[in-house]
């Protein structure tokens, strides 16, 4: 079977959903709105189920601390994008031939718009996917709206089924759920970089950057993505691509977006001029491939140089993503709660080479199986100390131990009890983890919205 098709299950039969999470509460009441009987599994206990049992209502059945045999009495399942393919319960459905598909999938099928734009990578897939949607937002002709969804804001499978037919669906798309798509076919894709990530899950950087592959492996002539032609993986990656291939990064005989003199600059294939635009006002070099990705696909379907620029000029970047967030005796506290990889702190860190060494960083969290080692150039260059907190502490501190003062402080509210104890004025405190949320928080915005909450507790309090 190539990809779902409602057709092809009969309705009154049993669907599977695996995951309770978000899109797993959206797409099994989708799914029962359809016409389909549910049953929903989750491996976590029942108490901790409670408001996700209690959104989902009583006409959908449910099992936990688990996933049993009953889904094999499915007529298929649909699968969180967190759930690990190697658990057995994943070799008895294929035994039995019960297919699973992914939340993204399903979403797409009941979708009147078939106009899909996806943005994936290792890092900056957030800030890329809003700047895009804002972008279409604004360049969309009266009638025809864009719709945000995905690995971001509402799920798709609450925001698709809602779509009109002339309607353009930006998706942020993380490797899980990729990787769990059997057909998956964007209008216009990009994948902006690839580096270490997930690979606690997915066992290998090949099966990683498999499954970034397939935001493009479906499409064919008319279609369009957006690739960075100095990542040396994306740009090897590209070549396996069989729609037409559009590059951003440095200036050359390939490339089609750059940055020259602060201006954004797109030469797109057949065009008799170049497009030239300001950049948003945001701090970073990422930030700028960032615009130049979306600016890229922007243009690949048809939008107007005058909107992009509209939008890019209104565009302030997103939470959580090296977000200002007040400050406490002169110390500015920065949330970078989304960078959950060593990469994505990397990103962050060079946004303050130009200050010199006067970051304090707080780095912790879930160990995800990547070294730290990675950031002690950048360490080296821009920190004064570093503040360790969650699971991964140690860990940290092995790797990075005799660059800067280390100081253990186990959770956050010591660390920024602290930060504001050592630091002075004119430094910085910046949340950029390098880690998962989930030993000490529901998720990245949990620990962002967290910390904020202690900034402004801080600042109230001096």
């Amino acid at each position: 079977m190539k990809g779902f098709d409602p057709k092809a299950f009969k309705k009154g039969k049993l669907a599977g959903v695996m995951g309770l999470g978000k899109s797993g509460q959206s797409v099994a009441r989708l799914l029962r709105k359809k016409g389909w009987k549910v049953l929903g599994s989750d491996a976590r206990p029942k108490a901790e189920l409670a408001s996700a049992l209690g959104a989902l209502g009583k006409k959908i059945q449910w099992e936990w601390s688990g996933h049993s045999e009953r889904l094999l009495k499915c007529a298929f399942v649909v699968k969180s994008p967190g759930l690990k393919p190697d658990l057995p319960i994943f070799e008895k459905l294929k035994a039995k031939g019960v297919p699973v598909f992914s939340e993204l999938e399903i979403a797409l099928a009941f979708s009147p718009a078939k106009a899909v734009v996806a943005i994936t990578g290792t890092n900056g897939k957030s800030t890329t996917t809003q700047l895009t949607y804002q972008i279409f937002k604004a360049g969309l002709p009266r009638g025809r709206k864009a719709i945000l969804g995905g690995n971001i804001g509402i799920p798709l499978s609450t925001s698709a089924p809602a779509s009109k037919k002339t309607d353009v669906i930006v998706v942020e798309c993380s490797s899980y759920q990729l990787e769990d798509s059997a057909h998956f076919e964007p209008r216009a894709a990009a994948i902006l970089n690839l580096t270490a990530d997930h690979i606690d899950h997915h066992g290998t950087m090949a099966a990683y950057i498999e499954a970034k592959a397939k935001v493009f492996r479906e499409q064919g002539p008319g279609d369009a993505c957006v690739f960075n032609i100095d990542d040396p993986a994306v740009y090897k990656l590209s070549r396996e691509c069989p729609s037409e291939r559009l590059y951003f990064g440095t200036p050359g005989p390939q490339t089609h977006a750059w940055e020259e003199k602060g201006k954004l600059h797109f030469r797109m294939p057949g065009a008799k001029k170049d497009v030239v635009l300001v950049p948003p006002k945001l701090p970073g070099r990422h930030n700028i491939d960032n615009a130049l990705a979306a600016g890229l696909l922007a243009l690949a379907r048809g939008i107007k140089p005058a909107a992009i620029q509209k939008a890019l000029k209104a565009f302030k970047g997103v939470e959580h993503r090296i977000e200002p967030c007040g400050a406490v005796r002169g110390i500015a506290c920065v949330n970078d709660s989304k960078a959950t990889n060593v990469d994505s702190t990397m990103v962050a860190l060079k946004a303050y080479e130009p200050a010199g060494k006067r970051v304090l960083l707080v780095l912790g969290g879930l160990h995800k199986g990547s070294p730290y080692t990675p950031l002690k150039p950048l360490i080296e260059k821009t920190v004064k100390g570093i503040l360790t907190i969650g699971a991964a502490a140690r860990r940290i501190e092995e790797d990075l131990s005799g660059l800067v003062p280390i100081l253990p402080c186990s959770d956050l509210a010591t660390a920024v009890d602290t930060a504001v104890r050592i630091g002075e004025k004119g430094d910085t405190l910046l949340l950029s983890p390098a880690c998962a949320s989930f030993d000490q928080f529901k998720d990245f915005e949990d620990r962002g919205r967290q910390f904020k909450a202690l900034v402004a507790a801080a600042a109230k309090a001096k």
